[in-house]
């Protein structure tokens, strides 16, 4: 079989290190990179296009599961992580492989031996969407997203975003940065964003209170919300009386 090329993504430089030497001794594997961050590991994915990446989670910038959000496609992961009660819940529940900090060098050929398995079976991309569906449900209230434009990596604080719209398996998210697609579901968002800031006012629109300048009736029972950046929204019935009752009127 042909050398696994690999690529290392952890801000840890001991960690890396340690990792380096484990897989020198693994005559199957070839390490053609390492990244320190997510920002460099999503664009080293795309360049190097590696068979196999050891994936730190927490780390600056983006986390890990951040970053495999914008990777279509994405290699084999073996995670890593020192402790996080949602990925492990998240990865016990998908069976994907992961290593807890500090890890052996046996360790670390098993869950090899288990990415040469999944290389031969090809059900990576299904397995690593499932592991991200499992961890956004465990997972709490959002304090920024994530995007992708072009080479461009995003961090939008939630409390910039204006609304967001829907687009069938992806939404559009508007905010003070500009507007993004994201590869998510207007379920998510409403699960996990703050429901006393963010209202659904239409099946099509999920909108941040603070960006409100004026709501207009137009039919009997259909209104319009005009936001401070000059947007205007439909608002259906049902959307209406969410939103007298978050405003109070």
């Amino acid at each position: 079989m042909n050398k696994i090329k690999t690529l290392i993504i952890d801000d840890e430089s001991l960690a890396r290190d340690l990792l380096r030497h484990y897989l020198s001794l693994d005559e199957r594997i070839e390490l053609i990179g390492e990244c320190t961050n997510g920002f460099e590991g999503v664009l080293a994915i795309q360049e190097l296009k590696p068979d196999l990446v050891f994936l730190d989670i927490q780390m600056p910038k983006i986390t890990g599961f951040e970053m495999l959000e914008l990777v279509p496609n994405p290699p084999v992961i073996i995670f890593s992580t020192a402790f996080d009660q949602y990925a492990l819940r998240a990865f016990e529940a998908n069976a994907t492989d992961y290593l807890l900090k500090p890890y052996p060098s046996e360790r670390v050929a098993a869950a090899v031996n288990k990415a040469v398995e999944k290389l031969k079976s090809k059900t990576n991309s299904q397995e690593i969407s499932r592991l991200i569906e499992t961890h956004d449900e465990e997972s709490g209230v959002l304090n920024r997203v994530v995007v992708k434009s072009g080479r461009k990596i995003q961090v939008i604080p939630v409390e910039s975003i204006y609304y967001i719209e829907s687009q069938d398996d992806f939404v559009m998210i508007y905010c003070s940065e500009g507007h993004f697609m994201k590869q998510k579901t207007m379920k998510y968002f409403e699960q996990h964003l703050d429901d006393q800031q963010y209202v659904r006012i239409h099946r099509s629109y999920l909108l941040n209170l603070a960006y409100i300048s004026e709501i207009q009736q137009y039919e009997k029972d259909s209104w319009l919300v005009l936001t401070k950046q000059g947007a205007k929204l439909k608002v259906s019935k049902g959307g209406y009386a969410n939103l007298k009752e978050k405003l109070k009127i």
